[in-house]
């Protein structure tokens, strides 16, 4: 009885994550209004940026070409891969449908939609991996679906690009102490060699 019951819990469930999806297979992101924001993004330096460190300036306001603002209810800010970060990495992958699409998976900043312009400061979080990137902001409707969207680069997404660079996982203070532990071993170690010597003279003595 209870293996039928947990079946039957299963198949619910299983239902439910179909249904889901059905719901959303037939969003695309071709239907959505492209260039209804003006985006911007500017390094706060030029060259290569460190994650965990340099920071973006984010700007986006609604264009003057927007049809469908009406609809819109909030904005979504993401950081998105440039294609030249996607090659060979199919878990970047670019898909039509929204569901699949793997461009922007860094969020930035939820905001509720305000016509005029909106900027955010956001530093470059820890976890960002080395790559190409550019910015995209989405406006939702009601119901969280994507209706339209903007973002800093042109529509082949060859312009206006910046490349960051990950953490590595060494940092100068861990380089520090890695030395002062290494020093401190050695003298612990010469210390022990002198008194074990001067130990073995005073036997010698007796």
């Amino acid at each position: 009885m209870a293996i039928h019951k947990i079946i039957l819990a299963s198949f619910i469930v299983y239902l439910m994550i179909q249904f889901s999806h059905g719901a959303t297979k037939e969003r695309l992101f071709s239907d959505l209004e492209k260039d209804a924001l003006d985006v911007t993004a500017k390094p706060s330096r030029q060259g290569v940026l460190d994650a965990g460190i340099d920071k973006l300036s984010i700007t986006w306001k609604l264009s003057s070409t927007a049809k469908k603002q009406a609809n819109f209810t909030t904005i979504k800010v993401k950081l998105c891969y440039a294609p030249v970060s996607q090659v060979d990495r199919p878990w970047r992958k670019t898909e039509n449908e929204l569901f699949k699409d793997k461009t922007c998976p860094h969020k930035i900043i939820t905001r509720a939609y305000n016509k005029s312009s909106q900027s955010f400061k956001y530093t470059l979080d820890r976890d960002i991996p080395t790559g190409t990137y550019f910015v995209r902001t989405y406006a939702v409707d009601a119901k969280d679906h994507e209706v339209a969207f903007g973002q800093s680069t042109n529509e082949a997404k060859t312009t206006n690009l910046f490349s960051v660079q990950a953490i590595s996982g060494r940092h100068k203070s861990l380089d520090i102490a890695s030395v002062c532990f290494s020093v401190f071993s050695v003298l612990a170690l010469l210390v022990f060699f002198v008194n074990e010597k001067r130990k073995a003279k005073l036997e010698q003595r007796k």
